[in-house]
């Protein structure tokens, strides 16, 4: 049984999350980023 994934999140923000996180968006999943650094 296959099961879609229309939910992800990303531990770190730094450029290859931010990465992963734009392309996961523009195929149109929700995207929860969560980083260490509050800036």
């Amino acid at each position: 049984m296959r099961k879609k994934i229309a939910v992800i999140g990303i531990v770190g923000t730094g450029a290859m999350g931010r990465g992963i996180a734009q392309i996961a968006a523009q195929a149109g999943l929700t995207v929860h980023l969560f980083d260490t650094n509050a800036q």
